[in-house]
């Protein structure tokens, strides 16, 4: 009889071990799966994201398609004030904030606006200022304090005086980067300031 009950507690003990095996191993081929496929849909929207920021469907960059369309002619961005350089710098982070906010899923469009207005403005830019100017290059640098010091006519509705001035220095020089073709340098500027302030 003692072993008759051995046996069938041996087998339930076998089968508890067995149940609980399997579903250690299913926990981890689930989970080594799903980092698999999360890494391969994190690559390809990698490349999506890559290919619709430098190409179009013809694989021509977007400036080139630009200046090609639109005729524009080459110009010594170095002539530009520091004014008109925040100008078009003001343009090119919206864009590329507009971009990612929407590359994050579809949602009503005016909580869209809401999170992209907190973002572009002037004190956010500030603080992102704060951040990136140790690791401005001396070029960089320079073009961020003239548009910093430039003497604008607008003065600064919803911010502190430094900070709409510090951020006139920053959309200069995201103007000068986007108009010099370097997106790169100008989307790892942002990507950074804007992770260190919580913003990414």
């Amino acid at each position: 009889m003692e072993e008759k009950i051995n046996n069938v507690f041996e087998e339930k003990l076998d089968n508890i071990v067995e149940e609980k095996l399997d579903n250690i191993v299913e926990e981890k081929l689930d989970d080594i799966v799903e980092e698999k496929l999360d890494n391969i849909v994190e690559e390809k929207l990698d490349n999506i994201v890559e290919k619709m920021l430098d190409n179009d469907e013809n694989g021509q960059d977007f400036i080139l398609a630009m200046k090609n369309g639109l005729g524009l002619k080459e110009v010594n961005i170095l002539t530009y004030s520091p004014l008109t350089l925040a100008y078009i710098g003001d343009d090119a982070y919206d864009l590329v904030i507009r971009t990612f906010l929407v590359n994050q899923g579809n949602m009503q469009v005016n909580k869209i606006n809401k999170r992209a207005n907190s973002i572009v403005k002037a004190e956010t830019q500030s603080k992102m200022v704060r951040v990136i100017e140790p690791i401005l290059s001396d070029e960089e640098r320079a073009v961020y304090k003239r548009g910093r010091n430039a003497k604008s006519a607008s003065t600064a509705k919803n911010a502190s005086v430094n900070d709409y001035r510090r951020a006139t220095g920053f959309e200069a020089l995201i103007g000068y980067l986007y108009l010099l073709g370097r997106y790169e340098r100008m989307i790892e500027l942002i990507k950074i300031s804007l992770e260190d302030i919580g913003e990414l």
